[in-house]
């Protein structure tokens, strides 16, 4: 049964993203499950920022990857380098169409089609401090239950059913 809907309503399809960086993030995501890594879109951070997606590793080391879809995209986003303060490894996504080499060499990357994605170069590692790991790694814990919990209540079924 599926208990997750990607029509109007769902919380992290807000209409910001295009469809190619809604591509990208599924061939992200399904890289990073095939990682067993736990993957969550659009956790907001405490400096008031959103993650794409963010990732928790088995382990627990904790991945941001900004996603983006054209170069605009890139030119106009100066909040990335506050992410770094979130995680031991910091990632752009992005797919073919977008130059390479606009990205920055001290972050990783990732190429995706949509249905799978490639690591072309791996995120050197920043290792958080102790208690801020704690703290994301709660936030995150606490935020994919949440959302497992509204999602099952939006289909309306009872486990007696």
């Amino acid at each position: 049964m599926t208990i997750v809907s990607f029509g109007a309503g769902n919380p992290l399809v807000d209409g910001r993203q295009s469809e190619k960086a809604m591509l990208v993030r599924r061939g992200v995501q399904r890289l990073l499950h095939e990682m067993r890594h736990a993957v969550l879109p659009e956790l907001p951070l405490a400096n008031g920022r959103r993650a794409d997606l963010i990732s928790l590793s088995m382990k627990g080391e904790i991945w941001i990857i900004e996603i983006k879809s054209s170069i605009e995209d890139f030119r106009v986003d100066r909040k990335w380098p506050e992410y770094r303060l979130f995680c031991d490894r910091l990632f752009f996504a992005t797919h073919n169409e977008v130059p390479l080499d606009i990205f920055p060499p001290d972050c990783g990357l990732i190429v995706s089609d949509g249905y799978s994605a490639h690591t072309l170069r791996e995120a050197p590692e920043h290792k958080l401090v102790p208690a801020r790991r704690k703290a994301i790694t709660l936030d995150f814990s606490r935020t994919a239950a949440r959302r497992l919990m509204l999602a099952e209540w939006q289909t309306g079924q009872t486990f007696g059913e």
